[in-house]
């Protein structure tokens, strides 16, 4: 399988956009660079950089494995990328709202009632609710693939609570650190400013029109989870408490959180609790990282929550299959990003094809994430594979298969020098109630296992910092 190298036209030539920087690595000043990716890993264990690994054994703190070459992408192909991603997060906003009221896209025929009404994403208690400015999802996070120089390709949403963005962020501080003559000969496109975006949009989004002087909080689950560095993180940039659920308690039909000078009221509050631990008195009744009764003060129309309860559906892989149709529908336009082929498990002659033809497709869960239940068939043994086809046959609708891709590979800096390895891409969208911001750039994610096609930090990969060039 010959897999297209964004650095490389062949062995002789570089493409376009990494020329000046390729013409950087080869200048004799960087002939030790090998030797900083040490100083790299340094920078962000003195910063804190870590994520939790979780398994049936343990519960891990791992560093994110930072590689030191940019994923390099010019201005007109980030245009498109852009253009792409503001036109399905709107969409999905769409989808959302419509879902949840009148459900014109079921009565269209154009998506099963049961993959909406049966979903367990879906949740009854937003059914007629509109939220603050109409806005479902204020921060998405949509992972792109690359197959060729012309074709980016989106493989999954993420809607509910996105997270890497505080890596974006990092990576990028770490190369103007590290290497701040590059970023005077190459103009490359900011993302630090990505907090001052996310404290506006949510500010715009307040229950009560747009209020400068609104109370804006970030709600975590708590130091044990696995993004509770980022967290901390944008709550620091933002300028805005980072609050437990003990720190919060409905005061006079109003979220407030406990403060020094007493309790103050919250107007918006930025969630990365998921939906079920939100509210004990509406959801997990044993949950104790939500605020109990905050759901009725949401749907007083006191707090805004971003992003809203029940957006996850829109991160069902089901549903992403649906997503070409569902942009046709709601836009009226085709999907300028298109989808990987999918088949959706829950129906018999698509669940058929997938058993028929298993060893080469990838089989993932409708609510998986992390690379976590999945299987890559090609790479996959016998026993993997029959242990696979008994579950699916067991619960067919838990699952949808995908082809294999040929990921673009971008190279990593190991001693022996350059060599290639797949990355996907998460540009990171911020919707507010008169525009969507599209962060130049986003988290690239990088496979270093040779060979591997699994990006994910938490199944060995790694970040890169991602350039957008400036329109020259």
């Amino acid at each position: 399988m010959s897999f297209f190298d964004e650095m490389f036209a062949d062995s002789e030539t570089t493409r376009s956009c990494y020329r000046k920087y390729y013409s950087w690595l080869n200048s004799p000043e960087q002939k030790n660079i090998v030797k900083r990716k040490d100083e790299a890993e340094n920078v962000f264990r003195r910063t804190g950089i870590t994520f939790n690994v979780y398994s049936e054994k343990e519960e891990t703190e791992k560093l994110i494995p930072f590689d030191l070459i940019p994923r390099i992408l010019g201005d007109e192909e980030w245009r498109m990328i852009k253009k792409g991603v503001e036109q399905r997060v709107r969409a999905i906003n769409s989808f959302l709202f419509d879902i949840y009221h009148q459900q014109e896209i079921i009565k269209a025929n154009i998506i099963p009632h049961g993959l909406i009404n049966q979903n367990d994403a879906f949740l009854p208690e937003m059914i007629g609710f509109t939220p603050p400015n109409g806005i479902y999802t204020h921060i998405a996070g949509i992972d792109l693939v690359r197959t060729s120089e012309k074709e980016f390709l989106v493989l999954e949403d993420n809607v509910r609570t996105p997270s890497g963005v505080s890596y974006m962020i990092e990576n990028r501080e770490t190369m103007y650190n590290m290497f701040p003559e590059l970023f005077s000969k190459i103009k490359v496109r900011s993302v630090t400013e990505y907090p001052s975006e996310l404290i506006k949009a949510l500010k715009a989004s307040h229950p009560h029109l747009a209020d400068e002087n609104c109370t804006v909080a970030v709600l975590t689950p708590g130091i044990y989870n696995s993004a509770y560095f980022e967290h901390s993180f944008l709550a620091d940039q933002m300028g805005v408490e980072l609050v437990e659920s003990q720190d919060l308690q409905i005061v006079d039909g109003k979220v407030a959180m406990r403060t020094t000078q007493g309790y103050k009221t919250i107007d918006v509050l930025y969630r990365r609790v998921d939906d079920m631990f939100l509210d004990p008195l509406s959801f997990k009744e044993d949950s104790r990282l939500g605020v109990p009764g905050i759901m009725d003060i949401y749907k007083s129309g006191s707090i805004t929550i971003a992003n809203a309860p029940g957006t996850g559906i829109a991160d069902d892989k089901a549903i992403y299959s649906f997503m070409p149709k569902i942009i046709k529908f709601y836009t009226g336009q085709n999907a300028i990003l298109k989808n990987v082929e999918t088949w959706r498990c829950s129906e018999k002659d698509h669940l058929q094809y997938v058993l028929q033809n298993i060893a080469s497709l990838v089989i993932k869960e409708v609510h998986g994430s992390g690379g976590y239940g999945m299987l890559i068939g090609p790479t996959a043994s016998k026993k993997e594979i029959s242990i696979f086809k008994s579950k699916l046959l067991r619960n067919p609708s838990n699952y949808i298969a995908q082809p294999t891709l040929s990921l673009s590979t971008v190279p990593i800096l190991k001693k022996s020098g350059l060599t290639p390895r797949h990355v996907d891409l998460r540009p990171f969208a911020l919707v507010s109630p008169n525009s969507v911001f599209v962060t130049p750039g986003g988290l690239t994610r990088v496979a270093l296992k040779k060979g591997s096609l699994v990006v994910n930090s938490s199944q060995g990969g790694g970040t890169k910092d991602t350039w957008v060039l400036e329109e020259e």
